[in-house]
């Protein structure tokens, strides 16, 4: 089966999972903090009071959620200048910056589709900003330009991004980004003439386009913020305004709808999802050839249904009745639930992907927090594993049904990524590509500890720390970083940030927090909805075991997170922030009690609740990070990252939380907003523009836990 590009998870980690490089480094050597040297510019107070479920709730900043407000533009601007000012002149920028540099400034290359003979994928070249897509005639053809967005845009901030492939090759639709927005203006190329075709959908949010074999029309979703996701179906060549609606009706905006397409455009997938990592998907099916209709093929169990076409059989991956998920098997034409059989039943654990390549089935298993791929024939019958060079993580298996090639990619804390072409017939691997990077692994150690949460809950945490680390608890700057949330596992990959962490003596943790996917839906569930405070309470006891194993103390521990992760830290800040020196939250929710009221944020309900509910506003209320905030408290350091372009969490969440901190923090240390006026939550940022942003965050961590660069 051909595997198609998904929609993306509605979150991103901080952690850059970018290659690394090992190389001779200047000595280091550890100083104290220096002193604030100014203080933040005011933010004004106008209070909004408001009464939720019998409480007073009082908002001091709501002004700020107005992002375009002349005021707004002019407090941004004023803390933009704030940071600029005390970490723009440090000497350790510069250092950083070129550190960032070597390492990622290097060849990138994405996983291939393979299409007619053709070979379809991003590549960007040391010296570019943007990947540009490419194509290669055969295994060993030349790599051809198709696509480059390096003139689209002078400061190349518009990105493009490869969606589906035509069965033959010779059609191509891609999006075209524009700073790091979920939304995108999606192009139809003409492969064979080497340009684009007329049709060209508007910018918009789409979850996903499928071309028709034969190249006459494509299937698409697109998502109205006002009435929700619509699947419809366009000829090509003919106005958008004749495309036909063919399934979503009645469903609003707080579903997500994608739609799947069999190689050979028999049939047509359509799956339901109530929210990101929802509880409850539906699946129903349509006869693509007759265009209808539209006949479920289960729309009324709380469970999760992944589906995937192996010719005329439909498999759904499934945690109904299996929380670590197991694989059914069902006749498309006897689609009756009593006549589904399970062909792959529940294991020990989690099951994270399932892919029909070559007639066979790859199951994709997390034990112990690290990848492992199981090899099946359509009965399910056990025919073998994949060998993977070391402990680490496997980005799925891609391909066709009916050709046998697939290939995936594999990376680890000490692994560069490396892409490997599979022979399904013979199980032969051999390497399509290997990110070049001269790491001298045997510098660095990984391990894998264990620790007990509050209440006793044993939770792994991976460890990344130069050979031979002292443990004195004095001088081991150590990064903590987590995420624990919508059922996404955080896997052993490289991160150029780890990198320059451990080569500057430091140690990088992230623990494996329940809301995760990580050991099944009982973990992701045990941290969601009314659970949520096991997440933060997992990431706090992280914190005191490095402690208490002499890894580190208060004064020389950070913590950072993003979106989901972001929240993540907002909450271990505002309830224990005297465990860390330093905070870096990026593009976070932190107010919990309005965030599903703007943008996509409706997706999340089902994972965190709505304050609109009276039982489910108690719990957010708790532990909602910007209503925890106490004047006087000695708050740690904390820089803020986010950006106008954020369409998906809203930027208003940084904005007002950097107002209430600086006036509330009863300490020196410095509340700062890093503020980008074209940066999104969707990446699509030039390297240079990556490379300067993590020199301002890596500046600040190194400067607030005293690691000073020698000649600084």
């Amino acid at each position: 089966m051909r595997q198609r590009w998904l929609w993306r998870k509605a979150v991103t980690s901080w952690v850059i999972l970018l290659s690394v490089v090992s190389l001779s480094l200047p000595s280091i050597s550890h100083s104290a903090n220096p002193a604030t040297p100014s203080k933040p510019p005011p933010s004004k107070v106008q209070e909004v009071k408001e009464v939720l479920h019998g409480i007073e709730i009082i908002d001091r900043y709501r002004w700020l959620e107005d992002q375009n407000a002349p005021e707004t533009r002019e407090w941004i601007k004023a803390q933009n200048e704030y940071t600029e000012s005390l970490l723009g002149p440090r000497k350790e920028r510069e250092y950083l910056r070129e550190r960032l540099a070597q390492y990622l400034k290097i060849d990138t290359i994405g996983m291939p589709v393979e299409a007619g003979g053709r070979y379809f994928f991003s590549k960007r070249k040391a010296d570019q900003d943007l990947s540009v897509i490419y194509m290669r005639q055969g295994l060993t053809g030349k790599d051809e330009v198709l696509i480059d967005p390096h003139p689209l845009s002078p400061d190349k901030t518009i990105s493009v991004s490869l969606l589906d492939v035509s069965p033959d090759g010779k059609l191509l639709a891609y999006g075209v980004r524009s700073g790091g927005e979920d939304e995108i203006v999606i192009r139809f190329f003409d492969v064979d003439a080497r340009k684009d075709l007329a049709d060209s959908f508007p910018r918009a949010r789409y979850f996903g386009v499928q071309i028709t074999p034969d190249r006459s029309g494509v299937y698409y979703t697109h998502f109205d913020k006002a009435i929700g996701p619509r699947v419809y179906y366009h000829v090509l060549g003919k106005p958008m305004s004749e495309a036909v609606e063919l399934f979503g009706k009645g469903y609003g905006p707080d579903k997500i709808i994608s739609a799947r397409l069999s190689e050979d455009g028999k049939h047509l997938l359509l799956t339901v999802m109530y929210g990101s990592a929802a509880k409850k998907t539906e699946v129903w099916y349509m006869d693509a050839v007759r265009k209808g209709p539209v006949q479920p093929i289960v729309n009324d169990i709380e469970a999760r249904f992944l589906g995937r076409f192996a010719g005329d059989v439909l498999l759904l991956q499934t945690n109904w009745e299996a929380p670590n998920g197991r694989i059914l098997k069902v006749d498309l034409k006897n689609p009756a639930r009593g006549d589904w059989k399970e062909i792959v039943p529940e294991a020990k654990s989690a099951l994270v992907g399932v892919s029909p390549v070559g007639g066979k089935l790859f199951a994709n298993y997390l034990e112990n927090v690290n990848s492992r791929v199981k090899v099946f024939d359509l009965d399910g019958k056990h025919l073998g594993d994949i060998a993977f060079p070391s402990l680490g993580t496997v980005s799925g298996v891609s391909g066709w049904w009916t050709k046998p090639e697939a290939f995936y990619s594999f990376s680890s804390f000490l692994v560069p990524s490396t892409i490997y072409r599979y022979d399904v017939n013979t199980g032969e691997t051999s390497e399509w590509a290997r990110i070049q990077v001269p790491i001298e692994a045997e510098r660095f150690e990984v391990k894998q500890v264990r620790y007990p949460s509050k209440d006793g809950t044993m939770i792994p945490m991976f460890l990344v720390h130069r050979k031979g680390l002292k443990l004195d608890g004095n001088n081991n700057p150590t990064l903590l970083t987590g995420y624990g949330g919508f059922n996404i596992s955080r896997t052993a990959t490289f991160s150029a940030l780890a990198a320059i962490w451990v080569e500057n003596g430091g140690v990088f943790a992230l623990p494996n927090l329940r809301g995760g996917g990580e050991f099944g839906e009982e973990w992701h569930r045990a941290g969601m909805l009314e659970k949520k405070q096991n997440t933060f309470d997992d990431f706090i006891a992280a914190a005191e075991w490095l402690i208490a194993n002499k890894y580190t103390r208060p004064e020389k521990l950070a913590i950072s997170g993003g979106s989901n992760g972001g929240l993540l830290v907002g909450a271990a800040l505002t309830q224990r922030p005297e465990l860390f020196q330093a905070v870096v939250c990026s593009v976070p929710l932190l107010d919990m009690l309005r965030y599903h009221k703007f943008l996509v944020a409706r997706f999340w309900v089902p994972e965190y609740g709505s304050a609109d509910d009276p039982e489910q506003f108690k719990y957010l209320y708790a532990y909602s990070p910007y209503h925890r905030v106490k004047p006087g408290v000695k708050y740690p350091a904390v820089l803020f990252v986010t950006g106008d372009a954020d369409t998906r969490v809203d930027p208003l969440h940084a904005r007002k939380m950097t107002a209430l901190l600086q006036a509330a923090t009863g300490s020196d240390q410095p509340i700062l907003l890093h503020y980008d006026t074209k940066a999104g939550h969707s990446g699509g940022k030039p390297i240079s523009k990556t490379i300067d942003d993590l020199s301002y965050e890596l500046t600040f961590l190194f400067w607030q836990l005293g690691v000073e660069v020698a000649g600084s």
